[in-house]
Formats: C-alpha cells, sequence, structure tokens
C-alpha cells in the first residue's frame, strides 16, 4: 500500500468517524430532518454514503456484482441514485448506520489490498485505489456539509480538504466533457489558500489562465455545495472562467447545484 492511500483512507476514516458521531445519538425524528438536497432528509444522506461504498467495494471485488449495479444505472440513469439513497433510508437509524460502517470499513480493507497499477471500473474513468479513496473522501465529504446544515451545526474545516481540492483539479476535463464540451487544450495554474494558511498550487506557474481563491470555496463549488457567485475564486483567461462554470468533482451526469443565496 502506497503512502498515498495510507494518508487518504485515513482522513476518510476521520472525516466518517466525525459523521457518524454528529448523527449517532439523533432522535428517529433528527434523521428525517431535510438536507440541502431537495427530498434528501439526514437518513437519505447516510443511506447514499453507505450504498456508494458497497458499489465501490463491488467495483474492486465483485464484478458480477459490479455489472449488475452498471445495468441498473443504464436503466434509470436520471434516478438510480436517488432511488438507492431514498430506499435504504426507510431503515432504522441503528441499523442504517452499522450498514455505513461495514460498507466503509470492508471498502477500506479492498482498497488497501487492490493492486496499485491497476484501475477499477467506476461510474466515470476507471479509478486506481488511491483515486478511489480520494473520491470516497470527497464525497463523504460533501454529504456531510449537508448534515451539518440541516442540523444547524458549523462543520469543521480543515486541511483534510485538500483531497477534495486535487480531485477537483484532476476532474477539470470531466467536467467539460460530461456536458459535451471540449476540454481545453491548456493547463491552468490554480492557487488556493488552505484553511491553515498554506497556499496549494496545481499547473504551471508561467500558464495565462488561472484560478485563484480559498480552498474551502473551491472545494465547495466543485462538490456542488455552493454557487459560483457565492465564493472568492477568480478565474483569468475564458476556459478557466468557464471550468468555473461547469467544475465537477463527482461522477454522473451534471448536477444542477445550488442556487445564489441572493436568488
Amino acid at each position: 500500500m502506497s503512502a498515498i492511500l495510507d494518508a487518504v483512507l485515513d482522513d476518510l476514516a476521520t472525516e466518517s468517524a466525525r459523521l457518524e458521531a454528529l448523527v449517532v445519538d439523533l432522535p428517529e425524528e433528527g434523521w428525517r430532518t431535510p438536507t440541502p438536497a431537495p427530498g434528501w432528509d439526514v437518513a437519505t444522506q447516510i443511506a447514499h454514503l453507505a450504498w456508494t461504498d458497497e458499489a465501490a467495494y463491488a467495483a474492486a471485488t465483485d464484478k458480477e456484482r459490479w455489472d449488475d449495479l452498471v445495468l441498473e444505472a443504464l436503466a434509470d440513469p436520471e434516478h438510480a441514485v436517488d432511488r438507492a439513497a431514498l430506499t435504504g433510508s426507510i431503515a432504522a437509524p441503528a441499523v442504517l448506520l452499522e450498514r455505513w460502517h461495514r460498507a466503509r470499513s470492508r471498502l477500506a480493507e479492498a482498497l488497501r489490498n487492490y493492486p496499485a497499477e491497476q484501475r477499477m471500473p467506476w461510474y466515470g474513468p476507471p479509478m486506481s485505489p488511491a483515486s478511489m479513496a480520494t473520491a470516497r473522501f470527497m464525497e463523504t465529504w460533501a454529504h456531510s456539509l449537508d448534515v451539518h446544515a440541516a442540523l444547524g451545526v458549523e462543520p469543521e474545516v480543515t486541511d483534510r480538504i485538500r483531497h477534495v481540492a486535487h480531485l477537483g483539479v484532476r476532474t477539470r476535463d470531466w467536467a467539460f466533457s460530461v456536458r459535451g464540451l471540449e476540454p481545453p487544450a491548456e493547463e491552468f495554474r490554480i492557487d488556493l489558500t488552505a484553511p491553515s494558511g498554506d497556499v496549494w498550487a496545481w499547473g504551471p506557474e508561467a500558464a495565462p489562465q488561472t484560478v485563484t481563491g480559498t480552498a474551502y470555496d473551491f472545494c465547495l463549488l466543485v462538490t456542488q455545495r455552493i454557487h459560483r457567485a457565492d465564493t472568492s475564486l477568480v478565474a483569468t483567461g475564458r476556459d478557466a472562467d468557464r471550468w468555473l462554470d461547469v467544475a465537477q468533482a463527482f461522477a454522473g451526469p451534471p448536477g444542477e447545484g445550488r442556487e445564489p443565496r441572493d436568488a
């Protein structure tokens, strides 16, 4: 197992444990609190994480089960994710938490044992074990934000979000392609200020097209938890500016995003 994979899995375990601690003592009605995602309550958010961890585990270990999941998604691409989350959310909170705990534990073990040089299938591009772990961190973090918002609790903002930022940068071309757009030919320079005050940078220093701002806002944007107008992000160059309109770090069809705060 690589040091990178080990670090991502450690941070994923921390992020997951923090979310579990937030919801474990909620009364039944607390699990039914609506979140910013239309139609999804707290239970739906946790059920989605459990289902996605199970799907990732199948992608890494069980070709027959993975093929079945792909066929289910192809049969109803617009509603498959919602249906799985809403169906799973019916379970009692304790049962749902146990399902999620088991799913993420099994997935972590599978990723540790997966050949580092191989790629596993996914709903978007195939992924290495480290990339899959990073994707699971991104989604866990993003859905945790929705649960925090629903419960009126401020989320902890740490440099662990570097995993989300890195995935957001790496999925630039995917974000264009999934919308039927031609990805830019040239690299951008991205400079983001981390919660700690450090500056995280990607791309050549002399690149004419750039994106700057806080890493937290960038992570919110690429997970579609904020409207671009409500961020500190500044783009220089036509393609970079367009990217901030379509940025998407997750697999699947384009999301609807969030409305501006003053809409």
